[in-house]
């Protein structure tokens, strides 16, 4: 395991850790369910990069999620 990868998934986990934590305390089932897909995310990626990147886009799709009402 690279030194890069093992940042890059703690900064995407622990990302996730914090929005399943809050979408669980504000009953916010976006945020929660993001926060869920983003604690597995890292184990289904293969690099730094891919981690960085599929974390971005689930942060994104929240983004809109929550801009557009869900």
């Amino acid at each position: 395991m690279d030194g890069w990868k093992l940042a890059a998934d703690f900064a995407v986990g622990s990302t996730g850790f914090v929005l399943l934590s809050y979408g669980r305390k504000m009953r916010r089932p976006p945020h929660g369910l993001v926060g869920l897909v983003l604690l597995v995310a890292p184990w289904l990626t293969g690099s730094a990069l891919a981690s960085l990147l599929v974390g971005a886009a689930l942060l994104a799709l929240l983004w809109l999620a929550v801009r557009y009402g869900l």
